[in-house]
Order: structure tokens, then C-alpha cells, then sequence
């Protein structure tokens, strides 16, 4: 199985390679749409109402719906001028008992394994 994501998990100046994997997998049965007379998979094609046309991928873009029916567009170079820190560490400030953190935040297990030094977070 691949790791999900790999990174440090960092005790003030104690650092530890880890790997992270899925602890539960879906396995959910996948059907295709068949044309009941001849059994050829329906296809699916991307279509505009109000241009009365078929749009082509490259021509599609993500809309965010703010309100009803108006989008906001967002371009993949919008996504790299949100603030925040690049890292692949971890920092761990705390623990909590399990008591306080509510059920609902379990949606899907993951657990940590040990991971090969990286040599971009090693420092002499």
C-alpha cells in the first residue's frame, strides 16, 4: 500500500520520519449504464443548457456557488496565493483525551508508520 502522505512528526527538537496510510478502505461495487437493447455503455457529455451546445474540457472551469445560481470562478493559480505554511511536519502542541473530541471528526482512520529520513529536513 502507498503512504497517503509523508512527513516528520516533531517533539520539540526530537524529530521522526513517519509515513501515513489509510486504516480503512471502501469497497464499494462500481455499475455502468448500459443501453438496455444492445448493452453498450451510455455515454455522458458535457452540455450547456443555455448555449445549447457541448462544451469541450478545455473549456470548462471550477465555480464556487455563492448565492443561488452565481459563481465565483477559482483557477488553479488561485490556490497558490493562500496564505499558509508549506510543510510536511507535524507539530505536535498537545494531547487531549478522547472524551473531548466528538465522534462526529472520526469520519476515516489513518495511522502512522516509520519513515526513511528525508535528507531536505535533516540539519547539521
Amino acid at each position: 500500500m502507498r503512504p497517503l502522505w509523508k512527513g516528520a512528526v516533531s517533539f520539540g527538537l526530537v524529530y521522526v520520519p513517519v509515513k501515513m496510510y489509510a486504516a480503512t478502505e471502501k469497497k464499494n461495487i462500481k455499475f455502468n449504464y448500459l443501453h438496455e437493447k444492445c448493452k453498450t455503455p451510455i455515454q455522458y457529455r458535457r452540455y450547456c443548457p443555455y448555449c445549447d451546445a457541448e462544451v469541450e474540457n478545455e473549456q470548462i472551469v471550477k465555480g464556487y456557488e455563492y448565492e443561488k445560481g452565481k459563481y465565483v470562478v477559482i483557477r488553479d493559480e488561485d490556490f497558490e496565493h493562500i496564505p499558509g505554511e508549506a510543510t510536511r511536519s507535524i507539530n505536535i502542541i498537545d494531547f487531549v483525551n478522547l472524551t473531548d473530541i466528538d465522534p462526529l471528526f472520526f469520519d476515516k482512520g489513518y495511522y502512522l508508520a516509520p519513515g526513511m529520513a528525508d535528507r531536505r529536513y535533516m540539519s547539521c
